[in-house]
């Protein structure tokens, strides 16, 4: 806008200079238009999130690069590039149904040699500081002459260590750990930072895939009878367990019961007495009989001395 001001004011000091009643005007108002021309090419506006690198005519490339805000550079002598150094992404992947678009995923070879598509989306961050370099270096084309590039190849070597099952089940994961190992050192050759990579889809041959699923289906069968056999195992061992702890509680039972009788028969056999009071005892409350301390031992029947005495 400013530009367009001073050349306004160019021209209509020409155009007066050619009508001698208003030649006075003319001067002045060139005067003023190569000023305001000179003005607005000295003055750089650098936007948010944006550095200005500076290339000198004379000096080439200057190492400082500036920052955000409004700067005073020398027209004709310096230029200013911007490079926006907010986080910025790339998506490489195909189309989706619908879409009018080229397709621009990935085809790597997995192990096994099988054809794998992969979409991913990359997020990246010019180094703000290093921008000099980065422009010097690569150039404001970095995008599609270094970033693209590097990830489509770090992507096929990751992928050329996986197997295709192992892609779309277990290592998914590992392969994008496994890109950002291989990109992220490239980048920051190159005065970029790796953000993320995000795998959006693993795409492998409709016919592996089936035959993939059918294996990964027959293995998980597998695993359920064997989960099945280590359950009714565990549980054959619980009633094993279970009985021997029912014998060995029987016989110590039975060990206590015979170690009881034991200890009672010597009892009993060292003091006869106790026979004779037990013997006693288990007799019918009818009957009267008084136990003699005698040498003899023998039993008092009371009630046939009752009846003789009746």
């Amino acid at each position: 806008m400013a530009n367009v001001f001073a050349l306004v004011l160019l021209g209509l000091g020409v155009a007066l200079a050619f009508r001698p009643e208003r030649r006075a005007w003319a001067l002045p108002l060139v005067v003023l238009g190569g000023m305001a021309l000179l003005l607005a090419n000295s003055l750089v506006l650098v936007p948010a999130g944006h550095v200005g690198v500076v290339f000198n005519v004379f000096r080439g490339v200057q190492p400082r690069p500036l920052g955000e805000g409004v700067h005073l550079v020398l027209p004709l002598v310096q230029k200013v590039i911007l490079y926006d150094a907010r986080v910025k992404e790339v998506t490489l992947s195909a189309p989706h149904e619908g879409e009018r678009r080229v397709d621009t995923s990935i085809r790597a070879r997995s192990k096994e040699g099988l054809e794998i598509g992969v979409d991913v989306t990359v997020q990246y961050r010019v180094l703000a500081a290093e921008a000099a370099r980065l422009h010097q270096e690569v150039g404001p084309g970095y995008l599609e002459t270094l970033l693209i590039p590097q990830i489509r190849s770090k992507v096929r070597d990751a992928v050329g260590q996986f197997g295709a099952a192992e892609l779309i089940s277990t290592q998914r994961t590992a392969l994008e750990t496994a890109v950002i190992a291989g990109l992220e050192t490239t980048l920051q050759a190159y005065h970029i930072e790796l953000v993320s990579v995000l795998l959006r889809e693993i795409r492998i041959p409709e016919a592996v895939a089936k035959v993939i699923e059918e294996k990964q289906t027959a293995e998980q069968q597998v695993q359920i009878e064997i989960n099945r056999r280590k359950q009714a195992e565990i549980a054959a061992e619980r009633r094993i367990i279970e009985a021997r702890a029912e014998r060995d509680a029987a016989v110590l039972r039975a060990e206590g019961e015979a170690r009881a009788i034991e200890l009672r028969g010597r009892t009993l056999k060292a003091a006869p007495e106790v026979v004779q009071l037990t013997f006693a005892e288990k007799l019918a409350p009818g009957v009267q009989t008084v136990f003699v301390p005698s040498t003899g031992n023998f039993l008092l029947d009371l009630r046939g001395l009752g009846g003789q005495t009746r």
